[in-house]
């Protein structure tokens, strides 16, 4: 059987007064005034029609049904005698001649209200996100999502990319998060993995002859959530480019990127090409992350030599001492206080602050007293007039750079007037280092993409110190958020082995871990570069949201678990003997 209505909920209009239609969609409410008057409301994916009640007969009909129940209505437009100009409908209203119950909802209470789902309890939304869906805000973050994804592929077919779909199920590959594994029924104890990025067979795309590759690419990593990343799953816009230079993916993101978040965005400001570029040492140096925030106007300034020595421990001990100087603040003790401990709350670094006394000649509040000695050269350096504050972090250099860049974002939210708040501003972080020590290891590791191209080639990586060696490898970032990694690829099988080398893997490894790849280049590749901005958080900045969920239809919760449909789950042993598994528990006292 198949509804059939005439109209959506959202069409009519006042030239539609007199005509005869039939409206399907959900029971949101009703306003019953007496036994044979009712102001019903009916919503649908288009918006909302008011359904007026005026008959004992009809009243009957909704006895006993529940709001949210699905109903199909028939009957004649008329115009509303109290219009409502909030709504496109609010000029006409509909006189019902029939009413059908077309899905019945079988309970009388809602998990939550659903115009109000947003103010629910996350876990309940989860659980209930075909009830969440239906709040016509929630529902318009997938619409978004839709439109922009059009968009973005639009616009990359407009630039000569050709779409091309990668495998889902592939092999572990060292890509630096934890893979899914899947077992295989036919290959016993071996395992397939979901990829974590198409990132190998995008590059043997283009050692296949395909000149530029993109796709709206699924990748699968077994990471914890954070605000602006969800477990398990996410979507990148990935691309690659052959015969192609790092300015030539800088020129691509630039004309593709801007108009989309101009056209959808919460703010209709956004860079133009071309975006700032700053050098990944720099950015560190300068605002205490790769992820600077341009929005802010605030920056740190090396502060060691002239507060170090000032009899105050955790300056004289520090390898690093930096400055957030702000000038013209007008907030109280208590506001600068709050500052401080939202800081070291991220960070995990205390944070210190003096300000320039009402006189503009002195230091007062905070270290002040420490500083006594240095104050003439503290105003003169930073410029100091009376009420200017600063607000200083001590410690490694790592640590101070931390709290620092904490600072900056903080003082950004909560000061006045120092965050554009109304615009996207993207820019680029370049210069890599290709190597760093690892934390843990104490070994030299890759610090970015291994399959990255360093610069200088062949000659840098054994002439040079590893940890001085940069890499063609690139950030795009906006507003403080980190919206995609890309690089320059390494397409030489000589140079690929001898990065790898410096990280203790030898030729026999690169052969065993990446045989597909490398022995595509070893048949002649161009060279190739690409990027892969993530969809998520394109069209969570697109829509001023703050957590990544509020934009994914079917979201995982903090613990990678999906309420609704109650995975991970347990599954038959039958399932289990099928694919070579047997499950061990560990026993718990």
């Amino acid at each position: 059987m198949v509804q059939s209505r005439t109209n959506t909920c959202g069409e009519l209009r006042l030239d539609d007064a007199g005509k005869t239609v039939t409206l399907s969609g959900y029971y949101e409410n009703m306003r019953k005034v007496s036994k044979n008057l009712g102001f019903l409301v009916l919503r649908d994916f288009y918006g909302v029609t008011q359904i007026v009640i005026e008959t004992e007969e009809m009243m009957e009909k909704l006895s006993g049904i529940n709001t949210e129940s699905t109903l199909q209505i028939t009957g004649k437009v008329r115009e509303r005698s109290s219009k409502n100009p909030e709504l496109p409908t609010g000029e006409i209203e509909v006189v019902p001649t029939d009413i059908k119950v077309l899905g019945k909802c079988r309970y009388n209470e809602l998990p939550f209200e659903i115009n109000r789902s947003k103010e629910a309890d996350e876990n309940a939304r989860l659980k209930y996100r075909y009830l969440d869906l239906r709040n016509p805000d929630v529902k318009s973050r997938m619409v978004l999502r839709s439109k922009i994804i059009s968009e973005l592929r639009r616009s990359m077919e407009e630039h000569d990319f050709m779409e091309i779909t990668t495998p889902i199920l592939t092999c572990s590959s060292p890509e630096g998060a934890r893979d899914y594994l899947v077992p295989s029924r036919l290959h016993a104890g071996k395992f397939y993995a979901l990829p974590q990025a198409p990132q190998q067979f995008k590059q043997i795309l283009m050692a296949s002859g395909f000149d530029r590759y993109f796709q709206i690419a699924p990748c699968f990593r077994d990471e914890d959530a954070r605000a602006d990343r969800s477990p398990g799953e996410f979507y990148q816009l990935d691309m690659e480019m052959a015969f192609a230079t790092q300015e030539d993916v800088f020129a691509v993101i630039e004309d593709v990127l801007p108009p989309v978040f101009a056209k959808y965005g919460k703010y209709k400001k956004a860079s133009e090409a071309p975006f700032k570029r700053i050098a990944y040492l720099d950015a560190l140096d300068t605002f205490g992350t790769d992820k600077p925030d341009l929005r802010i106007d605030l920056t740190l300034t090396d502060s060691t030599e002239i507060m170090k020595g000032c009899g105050f421990e955790p300056f004289d001990s520090a390898d690093v001492i930096k400055a957030v100087v702000v000038h013209g603040f007008e907030g109280s003790r208590k506001v600068i206080d709050k500052i401080c401990a939202d800081a070291e709350v991220v960070s995990g670094g205390k944070s210190y602050w003096v300000k320039c006394g009402d006189d503009g000649a002195s230091l007062a509040g905070g270290v002040a007293k420490f500083l006594a000695d240095k104050q003439g050269d503290i105003i003169s350096k930073f410029e100091l007039k009376a009420g200017d504050v600063v607000f200083i972090s001590a410690g490694s250099k790592g640590q101070a750079l931390k709290t620092g860049g904490t600072l900056i974002k903080t003082i950004g939210a909560a000061v006045p007037g120092h965050m554009d708040k109304e615009a996207y501003e993207f820019c680029w972080i370049v210069d890599f280092p290709m190597y760093e020590t690892g934390e843990e290891s104490g070994e030299l590791e890759f610090c970015h993409n291994p399959f990255s191209m360093p610069q200088g080639g062949i000659e840098a990586l054994k002439s040079e110190d590893p940890l001085k060696v940069l890499a063609y490898q690139y950030d795009l970032v906006c507003n403080g958020v980190e919206l995609s990694s890309g690089a320059v690829r390494n397409h030489d099988p000589e140079i690929m082995i001898e990065a790898f080398k410096l990280v203790g893997l030898g030729e026999d490894d690169v052969k065993a871990k990446f045989p597909a790849m490398y022995n595509a280049f070893c048949y002649g590749a161009p060279p190739h570069a690409g990027i892969a901005p993530g969809v998520d958080r394109m069209v969570m900045l697109i829509a001023g949201e703050e957590s990544i969920r509020e934009i994914i239809p079917f979201p995982m919760n903090k613990n990678a678990e999906d309420l609704m449909m109650g995975a991970p789950a347990t599954v038959e042993q039958r399932q289990l003997d099928d694919v070579h598994i047997e499950v061990k528990t560990e026993d718990k006292d």
